[in-house]
This record gives C-alpha cells, structure tokens and sequence, in this order.
C-alpha cells in the first residue's frame, strides 16, 4: 500500500494487519508532482497498481453575489484540479495494464443545490462529471472509475468547516439530515471498499451520495 503523508499511528495500524506500507511524504498535496511520484513508488515497489483511492477540497463559503474569482480559483485548485492530477496520473497506467479501480472522493454537495456554498457545490458537480467521462473512455480497458460524494461525515475537516466541534451547532447540523446524525469514518470505510477490494468490477462511471438522505 502506498500513501501520501501517513500519520505514524495510521502507519502502525497498517503494519499490524500485516500489509506493507509504503509512505510517500508530500504525497497527500495531489499536484501533478505528487501524483506522478505516487504512481512511480507504487511501481518501483510492487510493480503494478490494483487500486487507488483519493479525498481534496477546499472548501469556501459565503453567497454568490460576494464571491471573487480568488475564491473560484481557490476551490478549482483542491476540487477540480486535484482529481485532474490524480486521474490523469493513473488512468494511462491502468489502461495498458488491462485492469484497475479508482475511486474519487468528491462530495454529495455537487448533486444539489447548496446553500451558502455555491462554488464549491459547482466545482464539485464538476469534479463528478470529470470521473464520469473518465470512466467512459477507460472502461473497454478494463479500468473502473467511480466516484463518492460525503457531506455531513463525523470527520475533522468537516466539523471545523461547519463548526459542529461546538454541540448546539452540530445538534442544528444534525436534523437537517434526514437520518439525524452525522456519519462515521468507519461505515464510510466500509462503503467504498467494494469499489476498490475487486469484488466488483462491473460497476463505472458512477456517483453515489453518501449522506444519510440528504442527496
């Protein structure tokens, strides 16, 4: 497994199931670099990538008519540009090898309007439809390219963005979600494996809102 700037506690928990890890620091800032070297160190130690996952944004919000073009660019570059980098560093690979599954980790705000963060929820419906034209031209090589789109996840990016750290805040947050809770890492993890571990290869070019209703 290769990953890009591990913590030492995710390393440890890795190596004690028994899977060789292989950390890439600078990794997780999915430029093109990065992607590039991702991919390199998966081939110079196991020779073949079987899948590949991957999570970016920026996340900006306010109203439209205040927005700024800085703001726009801000959210391209870690919402749009970052799967650019990712797929397109991938996507070649997989194809002459004649296999592989990639997963994108967008976000379930690009399948409905968002209040309050229009860029954002614009850029990534774009990131969506990215993997979804991937996925087209991909698929008679035998590579998968899905994607996932979370909101309201039990997760530190997205507790500091909303402030749901604060309890009054998270209990408001948490009854517009028709399920009436905020999602765990745990169950999420558990979703995304079939689009990843090979027990399903007749699945591409799709999205999935994971967001107990919401979308």
């Amino acid at each position: 497994m290769v990953v890009g700037d591990p913590t030492d506690e995710l390393v440890e928990e890795i190596r004690s199931h028994g899977v060789q890890i292989v950390p890439v620091p600078g990794g997780s800032s999915l430029d093109e670099t990065a992607c590039s070297h991702l991919v390199s160190v998966a081939i110079e130690h196991f020779g073949h990538i079987d899948s590949a996952v991957m999570f970016s944004g920026n996340i900006v919000t306010g109203p439209f008519v205040h927005s700024t073009i800085d703001h726009l660019r801000r959210v391209v570059s870690g919402c749009l540009e970052a799967p650019y980098h990712f797929l397109r560093a991938l996507t070649p690979l997989m194809a002459d090898q004649g296999s592989g599954q990639i997963l994108v980790i967008t976000s379930a705000a690009g399948a409905r309007p968002t209040p309050d963060a229009p860029l954002y929820s614009a850029v990534r419906a774009g990131a969506t439809m990215l993997v979804k034209n991937v996925a087209a031209e991909v698929a008679s090589h035998g590579v998968q390219v899905n994607a996932v789109g979370t909101n309201f996840m039990d997760f530190p990016g997205f507790l500091s963005a909303t402030g749901a750290t604060d309890p009054a805040i998270r209990a408001r947050i948490e009854a517009r979600v028709p399920m009436r809770r905020l999602g765990t890492m745990e169950e999420f993890a558990a979703f995304c494996m079939v689009f990843l571990d090979g027990s399903s290869r007749f699945t591409t070019g799709q999205f999935v809102a994971y967001a107990g209703g919401w979308a």
